[in-house]
């Protein structure tokens, strides 16, 4: 098996990086040799599944969070476009989470025990699965494989990543969370929908509205569990709240999501998505979350890519 590891040594609060000697050990026991490339800084593991894809690596397996999978699947989408010299179209997925969230092994319905991972892998059992592909944020042609949202969670990530770990991740996302709760704004956010052909237009007031293609975010909110990844199509999803204390109290539900046909919530479906905000008051603070990461601000336009990647899983 031509296997390319790309791992992040400081996910999982740099667990990853402690422990990733003894987790080889039990891939390679399961895989056979594989080779291994360390992400060094911020998009390092897009450049690195890129150029293993090109290379010829057969399976790429992305070892890290959300955000390590979210570099590599656009490597290997970057990879299958051919912009970038060979075109490599056959390479797989797989995945080893090490994250604190998790959110897309919860769609792909993965114990999360390395055993487990590993055995997903071995198994030789494929999914072919959607991508999504959006131009906003700072980026044009970037992908997405679980969900990009917009509003209070792009605020939350962003006081995230100021936000110093020295208490730990779970203390860092609560404080982030009470700070944007504080300083987020309703939005009246511009939403066109094209789903089979057919184009509808909406105005969506929200302090959140989530395009999925997987089910889960924000470690483990159940925000689409109507979600699938591979029926070409998203699921948006917007919480009806529009005052701060009705969304605080409404958040909780999402994790079960008994959100979900509950009078105010938004649910559309189509292949294509564009998104704006009409009041320019909330543009500052109504900001991305794509796989977890923050990404810019609207306008933004959404497109699936269907049976874009095969996984291991």
């Amino acid at each position: 098996m031509n296997t390319l590891l790309i791992v992040n040594p400081r996910s999982g609060g740099g667990a990853t990086g402690r422990t990733f000697g003894a987790m080889r050990g039990t891939i390679e026991r399961a895989l056979g040799k594989v080779e291994v490339a360390m992400t060094e800084r911020p998009g390092h593991g897009i450049d690195l599944a890129r150029e293993g894809a090109i290379a010829g690596h057969s399976l790429v397996v992305a070892v890290g969070g959300d955000g390590t999978i979210h570099e590599v699947v656009n490597g290997l989408m970057q990879a299958k476009s051919g912009d970038y010299g060979t075109k490599a179209e056959d390479t797989e997925l797989a995945i080893v989470g090490q994250g604190t969230g998790g959110d897309f092994r919860k769609t792909l319905g993965i114990e999360h025990r390395l055993d487990r991972y590993v055995e997903a892998i071995a198994s030789g059992k494929r999914r072919t699965i959607d991508v999504g592909k959006f131009t906003g944020g700072g980026k044009v042609g970037h992908y997405f494989v679980n969900i990009l949202s917009v509003g209070m969670g792009g605020l939350v990530d962003r006081y995230v990543a100021d936000t110093s770990r020295a208490l730990g991740g779970k203390a860092a996302y609560f404080g982030a969370t009470l700070k944007a709760l504080v300083n987020a704004r309703l939005g009246n956010v511009r939403c066109t929908v094209t789903r089979d052909g057919a184009v509808e237009e909406h105005v969506i007031r929200s302090f959140m509205i989530a395009i999925c293609n997987g089910r889960f975010f924000g470690s483990g909110m159940k925000v689409a569990p109507m979600a699938e990844i591979d029926d070409g199509a998203f699921e948006v999803v917007a919480l009806g709240a529009t005052s701060k204390i009705g969304f605080a109290m409404t958040s909780g539900s999402i994790y079960s999501g008994d959100h979900i046909g509950r009078a105010g919530t938004v649910h559309l479906r189509g292949q294509k998505v564009k998104l704006d905000l009409a009041n320019d008051d909330a543009r500052r603070v109504f900001l991305l979350d794509v796989d977890g990461e923050p990404m810019g601000s609207l306008p933004l336009e959404i497109e699936v890519v269907p049976r874009a990647l095969t996984v291991r899983a």
